[in-house]
């Protein structure tokens, strides 16, 4: 008896970026950040690209803080919502499933360092995620990883099947 033969590499490729893309399309403010997803896998690395208008301080210059939060709040919801939609885009032939994102119940940042006038990255990782809360925290980095320039925690309130 044979095995049924694998779907081709490229089309499981084109599936989990659609899937991303989707995803990412659901926040405008992401790309008012200027904010991308790197994804290997099943692991996503978000990129807030630099840009002049996300300075806060021009005397030091870094970047705002505000901007600094929101782009560590959006790497958690899309982790999180990542996670959700990884089983259904994994399965072959199914379609991708209604995109619904986590509410934001309360979000912490530790702010470490100024961000400079450059790329930062972040990735999020779930620390615990049920059927109606989440929890995740999530580390930002420019050119070190080992060298934080902000962390956050946050709580998350998962999405129900008639939301």
């Amino acid at each position: 008896m044979s095995r049924p033969r694998p779907e081709p590499v490229q089309v499981v490729k084109q599936r989990r970026d659609a899937a991303l893309a989707a995803l990412v399309a659901r926040v405008p403010y992401i790309q008012f950040l200027g904010v991308t997803f790197d994804r290997r896998g099943d692991e996503l690395t978000a990129i807030m690209h630099y840009d002049d208008k996300l300075i806060g301080n021009p005397m030091l210059p870094a970047i705002h803080g505000g901007a600094t939060a929101a782009f560590l709040e959006t790497t958690a919801i899309i982790e999180l919502g990542w996670n959700q939609i990884w089983q259904e885009i994994e399965t072959e032939g199914n379609e991708l499933p209604p995109l619904r994102l986590p509410r934001t119940i309360d979000f912490t940042v530790d702010y470490l360092r100024s961000g400079l006038p450059r790329d930062a990255y972040a990735r999020a990782r779930i620390n615990r995620v049920g059927r109606r809360y989440a929890s995740v925290h999530v580390e930002a980095w420019q050119d070190n990883r080992d060298k934080l320039f902000a962390q956050a925690t946050g709580h998350f309130m998962m999405p129900q099947l008639n939301d």
